[in-house]
């Protein structure tokens, strides 16, 4: 396992990580957390994300209990605010939904801190003065380290950076983006220029596409699959023509390359991701011990691609 510093900032944290979505609290209850994040750790594993809104708390009081059983400088954990209830001051940005709602996740998890602290998503109903303010106060009350965005846009973070820079406040570290073979535009193009302006690191979310890219909907959606459980996942993916004869095609030729390589289409596009050096981690959301074992072996597999495959799965989609 590789541990990459978060863009230009001194915290490292595992290529490969643990994610929440989904998983916790939903297909996970709390011995199936431990065990997976038991078998990550022995694995190199260090970094740990979720989320106020996944599973509507539960994830993070899941979380939470098996935290104990570890030193708590060993492990770099992570989580995002802006969806945590139904009042009206209870989602979104405003300086007093950030300082209320991680005070709440830290309760949850039972932490003195968070290593890294996201706005989950941007709030256009919010001044960006407000949101840097109140992230600077988090870091300053030492309830969490670093803070991050995600899913904002280039010139979203350009603004935090400018207004941080005016207000002396620290400005956001890292995104968190989705990233895969299908989705990569926003990361490869539009993020471009600000990792080396001003040193922003990545940590990058569903890898595999909702599963798609593990092969695993090429003879069907299985029961208990995530297209399975939460037909909005299904529409979304219909929508985006990932089930059509073209991306079918695509599909089963990287099944092909994967075979050549020997290793399984989850790894391949895993490994795929982690060639990207702006990226700081590729979250995992698994919910087995066989789809971890399976994914960590992408470490492997990162060494075996060579510049012409790279080049063929890029220029896929």
């Amino acid at each position: 396992m590789e541990y990459r510093k978060v863009g230009k900032w001194g915290v490292k944290i595992s290529e490969l990580s643990i994610g929440s979505w989904l998983t916790l609290g939903n297909q996970l209850d709390y011995e199936g957390t431990r065990k997976i994040i038991r078998y990550g750790v022995e694995n190199g594993v260090n970094f740990i994300d979720t989320a106020e809104g996944y599973a509507d708390g539960i994830a993070e009081s899941i979380l939470g209990k098996v935290l104990k059983e570890y030193r708590r400088e060993d492990l770099v954990v992570s989580t995002k605010i802006f969806w945590g209830g139904s009042g009206p001051n209870d989602q979104g940005l405003s300086r007093k939904h950030l300082i209320e709602g991680i005070r709440n996740s830290l309760k949850r998890l039972q932490l003195e801190y968070v290593d890294i602290v996201y706005c989950h998503r941007p709030d256009p109903q919010v001044p960006m003065e407000e949101v840097v303010w109140a992230m600077d106060q988090i870091l300053r009350n030492g309830q969490a380290l670093y803070w991050g965005t995600s899913e904002w846009s280039a010139e979203q973070i350009e603004k935090a950076h400018i207004v941080a820079k005016e207000l002396n406040c620290m400005p956001p570290i890292v995104e968190q983006p989705q990233y895969n073979l299908i989705v990569k535009k926003r990361v490869e193009e539009e993020y471009a220029p600000i990792y080396a302006k001003y040193g922003m690191g990545l940590t990058t979310f569903s890898p595999l596409a909702s599963g798609v890219l593990s092969g695993k909907y090429l003879d069907g959606i299985p029961e208990g699959s995530r297209l399975d459980r939460w037909p909005w996942l299904k529409k979304s993916m219909e929508e985006k023509g990932i089930f059509e004869g073209e991306t079918v095609n695509k599909l089963k030729r990287i099944r092909e390359i994967a075979t050549s390589l020997d290793a399984t289409m989850s790894q391949l596009a895993l490994a795929w991701c982690l060639k990207n050096k702006n990226v700081s981690s590729v979250i995992l959301g698994v919910s087995s011990l066989n789809q971890l074992a399976e994914n960590l072996k992408a470490v492997e597999v990162k060494e075996k691609i060579t510049d012409e495959i790279y080049r063929e799965l890029s220029l896929m989609f």
